[in-house]
């Protein structure tokens, strides 16, 4: 296996790749989204000039400098500030060129997650280029913040119009009180081994220039400098109403053996501590929860086919079915992201099921190198439409729109339970599509033509 893996990491020019592709944080962490417009193409150069020799590289990522890092990403309309042959900003998937905002209808960004009510910024009112700069404190974030401040000095051309502070608390835990980050893929070709029960998927399917699943080189049209080692994130972010959130499983749990936390978990598909239902189904276990050998260790199709443990509506279900598709013609290796979350906004406090009026959520950065068939698929087909689960209308009960179906249901003793009049718990308050170049395509575009 060791020589396997140091074969497959021997692939990819980790020294090139933005190290948050491919890398895990350290928990908990600290963080800044930061976004920019672009009034000047040749400020913003110079920008890119200054900030590309403090840019964390995949290969860099073991010991990161002072445990904290930048990256740089940007959306078509700040590429298309800085490329000026059309030709080359016409090669970048439909949907990075569109941008979230004008998807939203595709993507169940209705009602009050429609684009109308976002405030984030997004590619069609301002936003060009951003930074996200992490780090293992808030001394070494602000270090960091400090950097890029150096780096914007006499630079009036490219004006910051959004600072957005995330995180993942000493919890490890997002605001509907569960614990976050546990599955994600293991790529070829990252470096170190995968976990038990973890899918080894191409890195065509997380970096361009390298095969993907369809057993094809993720490509663009355009400059190889500019996309090679690159890939693309969704950005996503979502309000969690977490008083409404409290009281509905308050409400219709209490009257379940196990009451609302048995509810919260055939919800989402683990308990909030991430033990998963699927290894342990009747309680709660806090031990398997923290072992990362076997809390993700599971698979549905032979185990679990019609979701008596974990039922097919669950979140988890959903945005990754594992097997349990397997005798389908989807092939859920071609619809999977890198899920990266981040909380903002302080605590509600325990116990409380009035809204405080403080705004608070999670901020979700999904890698894909394919922004269609995996971010917008899963979250058109599998979050938003309940068809490839045979749910019909019924959407994902923690983050699925409302205007459809508003009912759940799962498989429990004695009789299959029911909850009815589900609110929508989560609202889209802002997205975008963003390119992630490599290094290379740092330079690539800090060395174009005026």
């Amino acid at each position: 296996m060791t020589q396997l893996v140091e074969a497959m990491a021997a692939l990819l020019e980790l020294a090139d790749i933005q190290g948050t592709v491919l890398r895990n944080r350290p928990m908990p962490y600290f963080g800044s989204y930061l976004m920019f417009t672009i009034h000047d193409a040749s400020d913003a150069r110079m920008l890119l000039e200054r900030l590309v020799p403090h840019v964390t590289s995949a290969a860099d990522w073991d010991d990161p400098p002072e445990n904290a890092w930048i990256n740089v990403v940007f959306t078509h309309s700040g590429l298309a500030k800085l490329v000026a042959d059309s030709a080359v900003l016409d090669a970048f998937p439909p949907e990075f060129r569109q941008g979230m905002a004008a998807r939203a209808g595709y993507l169940g960004d209705v009602g009050q997650s429609s684009p109308e009510n976002w405030d984030l910024p997004h590619g069609g009112n301002g936003f060009d280029i951003g930074l996200l700069v992490m780090a293992g404190s808030l001394v070494l974030k602000e270090a960091k913040l400090a950097l890029g401040q150096s780096a914007l000095q006499g630079i009036a051309g490219v004006q910051l119009i959004k600072q957005l502070d995330v995180g993942v608390p000493p919890t490890l835990r997002e605001h509907f009180g569960f614990t976050d980050g546990i599955s994600r893929p293991f790529i070829e070709g990252q470096g170190g081994a995968p976990f038990p029960g973890q899918d080894i998927v191409k890195p065509g399917e997380f970096v361009l220039g390298y095969e993907n699943e369809l057993g094809i080189t993720a490509a663009l049209e355009a400059p190889k400098a500019l996309w090679r080692n690159g890939t693309f994130i969704a950005i996503r972010k979502i309000w969690q109403d977490v008083s409404n959130f409290r009281g509905f499983l308050r409400a219709n749990g209490s009257g379940m053996d196990g009451g609302e936390e048995f509810l919260a978990a055939k919800m989402m598909g683990r308990w909030r501590s991430g033990a998963p239902l699927a290894l342990t189904p009747d309680r709660d276990d806090l031990e398997l929860a923290k072992d990362p050998q076997r809390n993700n260790d599971f698979k549905y199709h032979a185990a679990d086919p019609d979701g008596k443990r974990t039922p097919v509506g669950s979140h988890i279900r959903r945005v990754n079915p594992r097997d349990a598709l397997k005798e389908s013609l989807t092939d859920i290796r071609l619809h999977r992201v890198l899920r990266r979350g981040f909380s903002y906004g302080p605590s509600l406090p325990a116990g409380a099921t009035t809204d405080d009026g403080i705004d608070r959520g999670i901020v979700l950065a999904l890698i894909n190198a394919n922004p269609g068939r995996q971010f917008e698929f899963v979250q058109a087909q599998w979050i938003n439409d309940g068809d490839f689960v045979s749910q019909g209308a019924r959407t994902d009960p923690i983050v699925g729109r409302r205007d459809k179906a508003d009912d759940y249901q799962f498989p429990a003793r004695p009789v299959r339970k029911r909850v009815a009049g589900l609110p929508e718990f989560t609202a889209v308050r802002g997205g975008e599509h963003v390119f992630l170049p490599s290094l290379t395509g740092l330079r690539w575009l800090a060395n174009q033509p005026s």
